[in-house]
Parts: structure tokens; sequence; C-alpha cells
């Protein structure tokens, strides 16, 4: 069994994605699956992943343009590039839009299986979100780097734990993240603990960033399963 693994595949042609797809996931891999330059940019701003399989002739936004866009905002995620061309030139210009491998259609899928398995291996399987120095929602800008906040209510220095939380959130966003799920990621603790710990931490952040924490527009308790960020409130 592969440790938690997230793949995202980005195949607009349904027979080869249906193929890959099966293959991945046979593999042990939790895969994601896009069929346009547009949505897996989407699917990077929002959630991490470990590894993007990149067809290169998409409609709209084409592969190269995606890797390009990646490489501009310092994103550094593995990139296995996919495409019809099997020229040399083709495979020159992947790569220098920083694409880490380039595979030339039709390819044999064990060698597939092996580059993907490569370029994790080399990545440590470490899931990498795009480098920001700073998280914007609202009126509130985060610092992610000295953890400063700037708020409505003025300037806040944030705990490692508030840092913690606020990351899963943010990287998490507009998923609801249940108690257990808090508990276990922020404080290492059992998710079956009883607790007001994470109540009171729910409690501050919405003192800290809502402009009413009576009425929470960001930091939202779902009834019965837990709590969910919205970066933009209906």
């Amino acid at each position: 069994m592969k440790p938690d693994i997230a793949l995202l595949l980005v195949e607009d042609e349904p027979h080869i994605a249906q193929g890959l797809l099966f293959n991945l996931e046979e593999e042990g891999y939790r895969v994601t699956h896009v069929e346009s330059g547009e949505q897996a940019l989407e699917q990077l701003e929002k959630n991490p992943f470990n590894l993007v399989i990149l067809d290169l002739a998409l409609p709209g936004i084409d592969g190269l343009e995606v890797c390009d866009r990646l490489r501009e905002q310092e994103n550094h995620i593995p990139i296995l590039m996919l495409t019809a061309r099997g020229t040399e030139q083709d495979r020159i210009t992947g790569l220098s839009k920083g694409a880490d491998d380039y595979l030339a259609k039709p390819f044999n899928l064990k060698e597939f299986l092996l580059r993907v398995a490569g370029l994790l291996r080399r990545a440590n399987w470490q899931p990498t979100l795009p480098q920001k120095t700073r998280y914007v929602f609202g009126s509130n800008q985060i610092n992610l780097e000295t953890d400063q906040a700037i708020t409505a209510h003025g300037t806040i220095q944030l705990t490692e734990l508030e840092m913690k939380m606020l990351r899963l959130f943010f990287d998490q966003e507009g998923k609801v993240l249940s108690r257990g799920e808090l508990l276990k990621q922020v404080w290492g603790m059992s998710p079956k603990t009883e607790t007001r710990t994470l109540d009171n931490f729910i409690v501050r952040l919405r003192k800290y960033f809502e402009v009413d924490p009576t009425k929470p527009r960001y930091f939202l308790t779902v009834r019965g399963r837990g709590y969910r960020f919205i970066k933009k409130p209906d």
C-alpha cells in the first residue's frame, strides 16, 4: 500500500484518460482528472498534488502555457508532459517551459508508470503548493513568512498553532473539515478527544478576521460535521 499520493491528470482524450486513470488507481495513487488547462490551474490553486501528468495539446490553455504559468508562480510541482508530437524540438520546448519529464504518445504503459514513480521519488512524495508570501481574503492579509496578519481590527502576530490551523483551512478552502481531522492535524490529538480547545480557536479566528464575529462569513460552522473556510462569501 502506497502513502497517500495525489496526482493531477490533465488529458482531454477520453480513451487515453480512462486507461491512465484506471492504471494509476490500480497502482494505489489518488487521481484527479480534468480535461482542460483552465481546470488544471483551478485545481492546482485549491488543492495540493504530488505530481501533474499534463497533456501538451489541450483545448484553450495548452499544456505549455499551464507549465509556464506554474513556474512563473514559483510552483515547483513535478510535471510529466505527454504529447503526440515526439520531435526533439518539442521535447526541448516542453522541458524549457519547466516540465520535469516528457513522454511521446503512443507510449508503453510500464514505462509511463516507471516515469511517474521516478518523478515522485525525486520529489520525496511531498505535496507542493504555489509558494506565496501572503494570503488575502476580504480585508485581511496574512504574511505566510512572518505569521503576521493585517486585519480590520489591527495588526496581529499569529501563534504557531494559529498559523497551522489557518494553513490547513487555506489549503482546503471550501471543504468541510471534521473536528477529528482538525484535532489530529493541528494538535496531534486523537480524533475522539473531548475538548473545547478547537472551539476556542475558532472563536479566536473569528474575533481576528470577521467583521462581526457573531455572524461569521469566512469561518463557518457546519452543524454535525465540523468547520469550513470560505475565501469569497456569497
